[in-house]
């Protein structure tokens, strides 16, 4: 007989609670379009496969940090496209996709800052971040956003403050789309002494003005993290990087390595080629800004009124009578559409659904056809 622990007993994936609904979409004629995760399902550029497949560096262990060639290729894109500069030695790491990070870095953090013990957090945001500080032992702490979903520092108390390792804001934000103040953000955690943790994986999806980091504001007191995931449609492939403050990326350099934190040779090739390349990266925020159209069509159709976020590829849509559930159902049963009623992000977006557009634009069109 197995013995059951009697301590932590992990929740239910948030998204295998739309089984059912899967079930109801998958009855039209062209299947079920599932529009509940940001799975990108555009192909990633030839040269980044090519890469992959012909690097020759499956055979050793390749460097945790990342090699020189895909640190160097990360720098290079944050100097290109945003105008800051990051010490390539000291100043950015390799890391596994950053959700993996998301999840784990608050671990490493309380073990360096063992008189700490606090995440603070957007109350509406993706659930890792919530859980990276359960699976620290630590509290997690929700920060309260504003009317435009942008976090306020504002309502942090300052007993929290006092307590916490470090303070998440991401930008654009998944579910909402809001644009952080990321100046106030650095300076807020300088003026408290917390760790500002940014993870900016949508800066290039960006609608409202030019894509920003925390970057801009110096490396003191922030890390910022970027990942392939969504630029270049690398979601499965597990790369991206994190950088900034030069003593906090080198105590995770050195920690990580010790918990075997390694991108595989191969994808660190690809993802060189990845960050160097802007031309595929053009063309898919035209995609993307074309399937935001239609799925503001689709939700006119239902006669619910969706808007264009300020960035992200996302539709963060109010339920009518706040019903999200019920918005979720009509989706699947009348267009075979699944979406993620917005409680999973957090409780002050329980009367919302997320829609991605990540599905193909044929398919984005045939839902709104169904409804015709």
């Amino acid at each position: 007989m197995t013995q059951r622990a009697a301590g932590f007993v992990p929740p239910t994936y948030p998204y295998d609670r739309l089984n059912d609904f899967r079930a109801s979409a998958a009855e039209f004629d062209g299947g079920a379009i599932d529009c509940s995760i940001g799975t990108p399902f555009d192909a990633p550029p030839d040269a980044v496969i090519a890469a992959l497949s012909t690097s020759g560096a499956e055979r050793g262990y390749p460097p945790s940090i990342g090699s020189k060639e895909y640190r160097e290729a990360a720098t290079g894109w944050l100097r290109r496209e945003f105008g800051v500069s990051v010490d390539v030695d000291r100043e950015i790491a390799a890391c596994i996709g950053t959700k993996e990070f998301v999840a784990s870095t608050p671990n490493y953090l309380r073990l360096r800052h063992p008189d700490r013990d606090t995440v603070l957090y957007p109350a509406v945001s993706y659930p890792s971040y919530e859980m990276g500080a359960i699976l620290a032992g630590c509290r997690a702490v929700a920060v309260p956003v504003d009317e435009n979903w942008c976090i306020d520092l504002s309502a942090i108390d300052p007993a929290d403050a006092a307590r916490a390792m470090c303070l998440w804001i991401n930008t654009p934000g998944n579910p909402a789309g809001g644009l952080d103040d990321l100046a106030a953000a650095a300076a807020w955690g300088r003026a408290n002494d917390v760790l500002v943790l940014s993870d900016e994986c949508y800066i290039e999806f960006t609608w409202d003005g030019p894509g920003r980091t925390i970057l801009s504001e110096g490396t003191e007191g922030v890390v910022a993290v970027h990942s392939l995931s969504k630029r270049s449609n690398l979601a499965g492939a597990r790369a991206g990087f994190y950088a900034g403050d030069a003593d906090v990326v080198d105590y995770l350099r050195e920690v990580r390595k010790h918990g075997g934190c390694i991108v595989p040779g191969p994808v660190q090739a690809a993802a060189a080629t990845a960050w160097g390349d802007q031309t595929h990266v053009t063309e898919l925020r035209e995609t993307y800004r074309e399937r935001l159209e239609i799925g503001i069509e689709l939700f006119a159709r239902l006669g619910v009124e969706a808007s264009m976020p300020q960035g992200g590829f996302y539709l963060w849509v109010a339920a009518p009578d706040g019903d999200a559930w019920a918005l979720t159902k009509l989706l699947a049963e009348r267009a075979g559409v699944v979406v993620s009623p917005g409680e999973f992000y957090g409780d002050q977006s329980a009367g919302h659904v997320r829609l991605a557009v990540v599905q193909p634009t044929e398919l984005l069109q045939l839902a709104v056809d169904r409804l015709t």
